[in-house]
């Protein structure tokens, strides 16, 4: 038996448990509405954000972004609620994870790389790589990322366990996952006391809203069985029309100026392109475009270059600005002026591929983190944005040959990130560029 037969074995033993388990749970709604706090979410909002909207965008004010899970494309197109949605706004066909598993996927939508990461593990980024909040506040855009079931804005932690809202008497459940929190995972937010108060739960999405102080950027993760993770497609679909399809028809959330991404974080069988469900919904999108689709070849990076070309903001100068990778959504880059790239059938990437890139997240095949392409331009037109501390002259042409760590000895000159020694992983670094 080859490598990849035992492994793809393996996948089918672990997806034949999780299909097994998910039978096991039917869906009960945390709360009585998606705006009414809740016990189920552990702790209840102590605070609100103070946001107003300073910046006017060009096709949207807001955008909203939630995030399912490991799902294929025909699968979901398949499913009622999901057929509804898309009647209700435009279906993007060809829109693409760029990696597996999960966590890659989610870092590479803020920063614009997912750095050679090829598991779920857990990692911080040094704060002088930036993110998608640095060209936000560079701008003056309001921001947050929202959490269901995490159990307090700083919570830094791996997993959580809480009370078991669904089968109430059972063993409390690991609703929340890090590996879902791409912006908790990137030291430059989750270390900076202001950023961090950001990163906030369900209880104070509701305490948002209900005060009017929604941000205009907006990442949104559903707990691990509303997202389809450990249940169903049937599952998430139920969650959606308990907390998606109300906030549709509420202005404070979905005025007519709202743009609102809803997708999955990858698709589920691995051996396929890795073409997700996407649809861009939202009073933002024109009249005569709500039940379209686009076929418009999009990956995770076209949600940062749409941002960049609807604010005019600077680029990360990664993902975000590789032709034809980070193609605008269509209706955004009509307004705009932006110029999307059609890719020739043989030179789009296989999305697929797992574990085979070298990156400073990864002990097989370990870089240390490079400068992004400084000579970039982006959606929006600006230079690329470089936080303090980054060595610029470590470009990726400059990088020392990859390294086996797994294979160096106790005199390797590599140093080891001090907050990563939890026992979940053990993640590399090398000076300059690690924090």
């Amino acid at each position: 038996m080859t490598t990849r037969q035992f492994f793809a074995l393996l996948l089918a033993a672990c997806s034949a448990r999780l299909a097994s388990a998910a039978s096991a749970q039917v869906f009960s709604p945390p709360s009585s509405g998606p705006l009414l706090q809740t016990a189920n979410y552990t702790s209840f909002s102590n605070n609100t954000l103070k946001d107003k909207p300073t910046c006017k965008g060009k096709a949207f004010n807001r955008i909203i972004q939630v995030w399912l899970e490991n799902i294929d494309f025909a699968t979901t197109a398949s499913t009622p609620i999901f057929e509804s949605l898309a009647e209700q706004g435009i279906l993007l066909t060809n829109y693409n994870a760029v990696t597996h598993p999960s966590e890659p996927n989610y870092i590479a939508a803020i920063g614009g790389d997912f750095f050679g990461m090829a598991d779920d593990n857990m990692y911080h980024i040094p704060s002088n790589i930036s993110t998608v909040v640095d060209l936000l506040e560079d701008k003056g855009i309001t921001w947050a990322t929202y959490q269901e079931n995490m159990p307090a804005d700083d919570f830094y932690g791996f997993l959580y366990n809480s009370k078991n809202y669904i089968s109430p008497g059972s063993a409390d459940y690991p609703y929340y996952v890090r590996k879902h929190n791409p912006l908790v995972i990137y030291d430059a937010v989750s270390q900076d006391p202001q950023r961090v108060k950001r990163i906030r739960t369900f209880n104070d999405f509701a305490n948002d809203v209900v005060n009017g102080t929604l941000p205009q950027w907006v990442f949104v993760t559903p707990n691990m069985v509303n997202d389809a993770h450990d249940t169903t497609i049937d599952f998430a679909a139920s969650f959606l029309t308990y907390w998606l399809v109300p906030l549709l028809s509420d202005p404070r959330v979905n005025d007519g100026e709202t743009l609102i991404l809803l997708t999955f974080d990858e698709t589920e069988t691995y051996t396929i392109q890795n073409n997700v469900w996407a649809v861009l919904l939202g009073g933002a999108i024109p009249l005569n475009l709500r039940g379209t689709t686009d076929d418009t070849l999009y990956t995770h990076y076209s949600s940062l270059s749409t941002v960049q070309a609807n604010w005019g903001l600077k680029s990360l100068g990664r993902g975000d600005t590789i032709a034809g990778l980070s193609n605008v959504f269509s209706f955004v880059a009509s307004k705009t002026g932006f110029k999307n790239v059609k890719l020739p059938a043989d030179r789009v990437p296989q999305f697929n591929l797992t574990g085979v890139a070298s990156g400073a997240l990864t002990s097989t095949n370990f870089v240390p983190f490079p400068a992004p392409n400084l000579k970039a331009r982006g959606a929006g037109g600006g230079s690329v944005l470089i936080r303090p501390g980054l060595n610029t002259k470590l470009t990726p042409g400059s990088l020392p040959a990859p390294v086996n760590l797994l294979l160096q000895d106790k005199t390797t000159p590599w140093q080891m990130s001090p907050r990563t020694t939890s026992g979940k992983s053990i993640i590399p670094c090398a000076d300059p560029n690690c924090a």
